[in-house]
């Protein structure tokens, strides 16, 4: 059985060390929807739920900002991003445009070695969605649009689409209004059989309309905030 890497994140951490670990975790958390957009991410309470100083918790949170998950308010601190619904529109127009040519590249080149990573992915996925774990369901799927950019090679337009998946799920955890924002069970598999045909034509137009069915399982319209605690969600 072929096992699918998983980079949580989805970026490699540019800090090394506890801080790189707690980058992680927080970026896992973030994409699995634990920490939904708006939480305040208090350096006082993350250093004790992870034993860590506030120098490493600063760093982490730092490195979190500027892949555009976390934003730093000046004097009032720091929190999970929140996305407008003009950002959402934008970033899913932005993946409209790179996703679709992606796709058509990808099958291009496709390899049966990346098609069984593609497999991995999926059966991943549904892995998680059958125990329940939906948050970590959606990151997988994430993780799949960006394995195919990475099969396309297509380096520069892979970073773009990395950091706009990562935006993604953030938009998902405000304004998805049904289930199926996930991606579509039917939708993934779709696209291996067409990067199996190698047509590129078929696997083009299957991500466009894949696309279109995430949007429009979201409801973007402003969501109210909630109160919640660090220490429940991350402690464990």
């Amino acid at each position: 059985m072929t096992r699918i890497t998983e980079n949580p994140a989805f970026i490699q951490p540019t800090v090394s060390g506890p801080t790189a670990t707690l980058v992680t975790s927080l970026s896992q958390a973030i994409h699995e929807h634990r920490l939904v957009p708006g939480t305040k991410l208090g350096e006082d309470e993350l250093s004790e739920i992870y034993n860590v100083s506030r120098t490493v918790v600063r760093q982490a949170l730092q490195a979190l900002s500027h892949e555009q998950l976390v934003e730093l308010k000046r004097n009032r601190g720091a929190f999970v991003a929140k996305p407008t619904i003009r950002e959402a529109r934008e970033v899913f127009e932005a993946r409209a445009l790179l996703e679709p040519r992606t796709a058509r590249s990808a099958a291009e080149r496709m390899t049966e070695a990346a098609l069984t990573r593609l497999e991995a992915h999926i059966a991943a996925e549904h892995e998680a969605l059958d125990a329940g774990e939906s948050g970590k369901a959606l990151r997988l799927s994430g993780q799949f649009h960006i394995e195919i950019s990475h099969i396309a090679n297509q380096s520069i337009i892979a970073g773009f689409i990395e950091r706009l998946v990562a935006r993604s799920s953030l938009i998902i955890a405000l304004y998805w209004k049904r289930h199926s924002a996930l991606c579509e069970e039917h939708a993934h598999h779709a696209l291996v059989e067409a990067f199996r045909r190698g047509d590129g034509q078929d696997a083009e137009e299957l991500m466009k309309s894949h696309l279109v069915d995430i949007v429009s399982a979201l409801d973007l319209r402003e969501a109210p905030s909630t109160d919640v605690s660090l220490k429940d969600i991350l402690s464990g």
